[in-house]
């Protein structure tokens, strides 16, 4: 007699980002085996999970954390065991962090390698993007190690000078190697030279405290550095990826792009859209060091319509977890405090609300670009489908539940949250992991360092992501 398959999840409504339908799904080693017609009998299985009047969907793909990251003078306050535990807690099964070099020492094989290294303590599903903030005649070679140990994805700064910033000659022969090992190209868009006179400007007029964040990068310097971006891709070939999209001229920029033809994605994060410039004139405004920074109420509505319209792919959480104290050190002096936001936790509630209030409104649309579309982009084999030989990494929820956001009792390694206070729908009730049930009526299993490092294929196999041939890549 054959054994049992170890767990179904019967009687919920699968809803993938193509369609959905009632059906029990039936999960053995650690993929799914079936999807039967809920209809018919649930088959037996040494554990069932019922979720009737609940959804059911792929688990989520969060692509662009920063875990255990060292830039300047600053540490995340995160390890990889308490950056996936909070992902999890999300409804996020994979995660895809940065190897960044820390300083001119570090090379983008070895920050890659280090967190390759790290990434053995994740309770989930890990991916890898490298960087190259400098060009010289070994990056070649290196990109070609990476690509062969499964990074198949190289980010670049337009901004931070003296840090983190390549060049624009660095940027064009990184397009033109990931061409050849059919990578993709991720980049942070800001026009430095813009950034760099406004704020020393601010600054020479004593504007320099977090209150005057938003001031000193407008969305000018953003879509800037996207039209520039864009022109280099559109010469080399290159597919590009643009992180963290704040404005609708830049999402707009990048459906021009793609009209003519050209591979090139946007990435939004779940603050930008749902809060406005106006925090940086609230009690807290630390809370919102980020770059971009916030932008004007009518942005973010403006934003939305694009999310609603489906010109932007996926919605990532830039996950960056400093605490209050680093925040707070120099929030007299933006160009010396820490910038980013904790939110690998909070993505899926924020989002799911974000999308889910606009009228006609699909959860399929949600699924897209909170799942399926960030596996699809990244070639991540496995990952953002709900269907037979895809991994078994299901989250479960009902979308009419509603919960209020409180920072003190999520799970992230710091000690606020942006969304404090705010009221969302969206949370899970259950998530599935390599077929674990690590999270389930509030109580978290955790199942040790089992997360593995996922050796991702080359960018032209997005186009088989829907297949059974990718799934079990």
């Amino acid at each position: 007699m054959a054994p049992l398959p170890e767990l179904v999840i019967a009687n919920g409504t699968v809803v993938n980002a193509d369609g959905r339908r009632h059906a029990h799904v039936v999960i053995a080693d650690g993929r799914i085996d079936a999807v039967v017609d809920a209809a018919l009998p649930v088959p037996a299985a040494a554990r069932t999970v019922d979720a009737a009047g609940k959804l059911v969907i792929p688990g989520g793909v969060d692509g662009h954390c920063h875990v255990a990251q060292v830039t300047g003078g600053y540490a995340t306050l995160d390890d990889y065991a308490t950056t996936s535990t909070a992902a999890l807690w999300g409804g996020t099964t994979t995660i895809l962090d940065f190897g960044i070099p820390r300083d001119g020492t570090e090379t983008p094989l070895a920050a890659a390698r280090n967190k390759k290294a790290l990434a053995r303590q994740s309770r989930c599903d890990v991916a890898l993007h490298a960087a190259v903030v400098t060009w010289d005649e070994t990056v070649p070679r290196q990109l070609e190690q990476l690509a062969a140990e499964g990074v198949r994805s190289v980010k670049m700064y337009t901004t931070n000078r003296g840090s983190t910033m390549a060049d624009g000659d660095t940027i064009l022969k990184v397009m033109r190697e990931m061409v050849r090992l059919d990578g993709l190209t991720y980049i942070h868009a800001e026009h430095d030279p813009i950034i760099a006179d406004c704020t020393a400007a601010h600054a020479d007029s004593g504007r320099i405290g977090i209150e005057h964040l938003h001031r000193t990068r407008p969305e000018l310097a953003e879509e800037a550095s996207v039209r520039e971006v864009l022109a280099m891709a559109e010469y080399t070939g290159a597919p590009v990826y643009f992180v963290h999209q704040s404005t609708p001229g830049a999402v707009d920029l990048v459906t021009g792009a793609r009209e003519r033809g050209q591979h090139a994605f946007s990435e939004t994060c779940p603050h930008y859209l749902t809060l406005d410039e106006s925090v940086y004139g609230d009690r807290f405004p630390e809370w919102y060091a980020c770059c971009p920074p916030m932008r004007s109420a009518e942005t973010v509505a403006a934003l939305r319509d694009r999310l609603a319209d489906g010109a932007i792919h996926t919605v990532a959480s830039d996950h960056s977890c400093y605490d209050l104290t680093q925040k707070r050190a120099r929030m007299d002096d933006i160009r010396a405090m820490p910038h980013g936001l904790p939110g690998v936790e909070t993505r899926m509630p924020v989002v799911f609300t974000a999308l889910m209030e606009r009228p006609g409104a699909r959860v399929e649309d949600f699924v897209q670009v909170f799942s399926t579309g960030p596996a699809r982009i990244n070639a991540i084999p496995g990952k953002g489908v709900v269907a037979a030989g895809y991994d078994a990494d299901l989250v479960i929820f009902d979308p009419a539940e509603r919960r209020t956001v409180d920072g003190s009792r999520l799970h992230m390694g710091t000690d606020f949250s942006p969304f404090d206070g705010r009221v969302l729908a969206g949370w899970p009730s259950s998530v599935i992991s390599a077929g674990r049930v690590v999270v389930h009526d509030g109580a978290f299993t955790d199942p040790g360092p089992v997360g593995r490092f996922i050796h991702r294929t080359g960018f032209s196999a997005r186009e088989r992501a829907t297949t059974a041939e990718f799934a079990r890549a």
